[in-house]
């Protein structure tokens, strides 16, 4: 028998697979109905459950417009230094799971290039706080498991408002859960506990200021839910075609550069 202290670990785990499970099963569903192109790049937007979709984005915008957003817009009043930094903290922790994209990828390429700048920048960066390796010309790229999942032909599936993560669809939902699964510096360090609090709380921040442009924006329209899904879809769309390609390059700023969920 597993030790009692193992079984909440186990038992977490666990929903949290069949969950995955689940929702890989909804991302096999049948031909989206709006396909739309940009940058050359087919991407679809399947909203059956929009009615009840568009409730789960009416709290999300409450809380965005009420927390979030406000914490963002007071964020980037703080120093060029500060947010650099805070960026490049958060990008480089997140190195180990882009690297596991990459092999699941079959890009050795990039997985190289991701594994020297994480040790690169952990090092003489600060733990990352200072990108040594884009100063020194190497690159960075994202990839995570719904651009994964993307490149092993799995389709995007429905729609799918998640409570306080956004817009997404069944797919990336699903590449979502396997990300909190996986957890490459263990959970058995209090100084790794500590650096992974830090992660989310400025992930979350500096990633919300970084959207406030583009969500500014859509928000001037007249449906910004529809807006906001039509662009997350182009974005993941544009996202998967270059794990595809194995490229760096983006094609069109409108729909690619970072990939950004829902607000």
């Amino acid at each position: 028998m597993l030790p009692l202290k193992c079984a909440p670990w186990l038992a977490r785990r666990t929903s949290i697979a069949m969950l995955a499970v689940g929702l890989a099963g909804c991302s096999s569903q049948p031909t989206p109905a709006t396909t739309l192109t940009c940058a050359d790049t087919d991407y679809s937007v399947y909203d059956p459950a929009e009615p009840f979709n568009r409730g789960v984005f009416a709290f999300n915008r409450v809380v965005d417009d009420y927390a979030l957003a406000p914490v963002a817009r007071g964020y980037r009043y703080t120093p060029d230094f500060f947010q650099t930094g805070v960026h490049n903290f958060v990008a480089n922790f997140g190195e180990p799971k882009v690297f596991i994209n990459d092999l699941l990828q079959g890009n050795p390429g990039r997985s190289a290039n991701t594994m020297g700048r994480f040790l690169l920048n952990t090092t003489l960066g600060v733990a990352g706080l200072i990108d040594v390796s884009g100063k020194a010309g190497v690159p960075r790229h994202n990839a995570d498991f719904g651009q994964t999942f993307g490149v092993w032909g799995i389709g995007n599936g429905p729609t799918v408002e998640l409570p306080l993560l956004g817009t997404s669809n069944s797919r990336d939902a699903t590449g979502r859960v396997l990300s909190f699964m996986v957890d490459p510096f263990g959970d058995n360090s209090d100084t790794v506990d500590t650096l992974s609090t830090v992660n989310t709380v400025g992930g979350v921040v500096d990633g919300r200021a970084q959207a406030l442009p583009l969500t500014d924006s859509l928000q001037q329209l007249p449906d910004y839910y529809s807006a906001l899904r039509d662009v997350v879809a182009a974005r993941r769309a544009a996202y998967v075609a270059d794990g595809k390609q194995g490229s760096t390059q983006k094609s069109n700023p409108q729909c690619t550069g970072t990939p950004t969920d829902g607000f």
